[in-house]
């Protein structure tokens, strides 16, 4: 089953059913123009035998910008590079895409130069948290039209598709959040109105590209982390609104495939999404899928992809290679798996990831 094509209901194919998850990896340039070692870490895994290599997040405006040598796609200084990294992925054999994404209260004032914005504000106790401004009407249409720019930017450089980031607490998650969105103007609220924001925006972005370009959506079904307010129902409804919008797929972000939902502790979430579903569309979905078997298990509850994360990272021919290594490894380790000397010092935040 792994190693099946898959059409999207565009016709987009997808040569297997093994994706690169979108990482965050701080290997991009300092004005988030691609630099070589975030094309070395995704070329790797495109010879390596991944069906499908999607970019770390990308910026589509620069107030939504979160972290140092995050990738850009919010001008045009950046197709060159985005056009060399399309083709790069393409020649390994790969399907490509971007992963757009607005960080809105996670964006970095240090790196936009402007303070955060979101769908209200709010506290929390956290260091060094600062409560963002209230989204303005212009804020907000101008966000949408940035995500349509940017994914017609994403199919001019040659890729095939987009995911955009709308989990784990980041401004899209934000908006479709039960406690991070009271706003009563017809942009929050009730579902219809916390769902809007995302809404447009695929719609938007399916207005700008062609019909064969993939436009998919991430997206948190429960709390986790950084994405607060999040409720199944309320989201599974949001997974099916998306599909009628024009989403081909959606990637269902599970930090742990093995566990059922907190909301209803008999049920996985894969068959509850595609349960909702139209048939002909996918889903995607990660969350510590290591082996072989792991991977064709949860093909079987539903899910049409398979995203891999950090056992991306540590076997970049996990593909066509039966061994899998695991973590912890050492820096030696991750060179010869062309993870940049950046890329390996974020790692050592994970625990154990690292070993020196």
């Amino acid at each position: 089953m792994l190693d099946r094509p898959l059409t999207l209901r565009g016709g987009l194919v997808i040569p297997n059913r093994v994706a690169v998850a979108a990482m965050t990896n701080l290997q991009s340039h300092p004005d988030g123009l691609l630099s070589d070692e975030e094309l070395t870490w995704l070329a790797r895994r495109a010879d390596g035998g991944f069906g499908l290599v999607a970019t770390c997040a990308a910026y589509v405006a620069l107030d939504g910008k979160a972290w140092p040598g995050e990738l850009g796609i919010d001008r045009d200084a950046c197709l060159p590079g985005l056009t060399r990294l399309a083709a790069r992925l393409h020649q390994g054999g790969a399907t490509c895409m971007v992963q757009l994404f607005h960080g809105g209260v996670r964006a970095d004032p240090a790196l936009t130069g402007t303070p955060t914005w979101s769908a209200s504000t709010w506290t929390e106790d956290a260091p060094g948290f600062t409560p963002p401004r209230i989204g303005t009407l212009d804020d907000i249409h101008r966000t949408i039209d940035a995500f349509a720019v940017a994914a017609a930017r994403a199919e001019a450089a040659g890729f095939d598709g987009v995911e955009l980031h709308g989990a784990h607490g980041y401004l899209l998650s934000q908006f479709l959040s039960r406690t991070m969105n009271p706003r009563d103007d017809g942009w929050g609220g009730d579902l219809a109105g916390r769902a809007r924001l995302v809404r447009e925006c695929v719609r938007a972005v399916r207005a700008r590209v062609s019909a064969r370009f993939g436009v998919g959506v991430r997206l948190s079904f429960e709390d986790f982390g950084q994405a607060r307010g999040m409720d199944l129902d309320d989201n599974l409804a949001v997974a099916r609104w998306l599909a009628d919008d024009g989403a081909d797929f959606i990637h269902v972000s599970l930090w742990d495939v093995t566990r059922n939902t907190a909301k209803r502790p008999d049920a996985h979430a894969l068959p509850l999404v595609r349960e909702v579903l139209p048939a002909d569309v996918a889903i995607f979905t990660a969350g510590k899928i290591w082996t072989r078997a792991e991977a064709e298990a949860v093909l079987a509850k539903g899910a049409d992809v398979v995203a891999l994360g950090r056992s991306g990272i540590l076997n970049p021919d996990w593909p066509r290679d039966e061994h899998v290594t695991r973590p912890p490894v050492t820096r030696v380790q991750l060179a010869e798996r062309a993870v940049s000397p950046v890329f390996a010092d974020y790692l050592t935040k994970w625990k154990n990831f690292v070993s020196d």
